[in-house]
């Protein structure tokens, strides 16, 4: 599988979102976040559909993109990499970093232990 990048997956997430699109309402949509150019954005996109990450038809005068890929594949492939070259594919240290550097409410330690617990019967049922 092709991994975006940093610029091609903002695309994706506005097109996981919206399901499809026109290049406008993307880069409308991106700008909210920090200046994109039209130009920037259009030629992104059809990069993204030259690497078979993105598809487009014709409506009008206009193309609608749509993802190729689904967001949970690519998100999955983005974190494993990440995992592998950053905690040497430690899923534990990953853990760990997260929830000792950063503020952790009850409610989310809560729902990180019934998700090791979910694991956990997984594993042995």
């Amino acid at each position: 599988m092709v991994t975006p990048t940093p610029a091609e997956l903002e695309i994706l997430n506005v097109l996981w979102k919206t399901k499809e699109a026109t290049t406008q309402t993307v880069n409308t949509q991106l700008n909210l976040q920090r200046a994109v150019g039209y130009t920037t954005t259009l030629k992104t996109m059809q990069i993204m559909v030259e690497k078979g990450l993105l598809d487009r038809r014709k409506e009008g005068k206009s193309h609608i993109y749509f993802p190729l890929i689904q967001e949970s594949e690519a998100k999955g492939n983005l974190l494993d990499k990440f995992v592998k070259s950053t905690f040497g594919g430690s899923a534990s240290r990953l853990m760990m970093q997260l929830l000792g550097k950063h503020d952790v409410t009850q409610a989310e330690i809560d729902e990180v232990k019934a998700f090791i617990k979910e694991m956990e019967n997984k594993d042995h049922g």
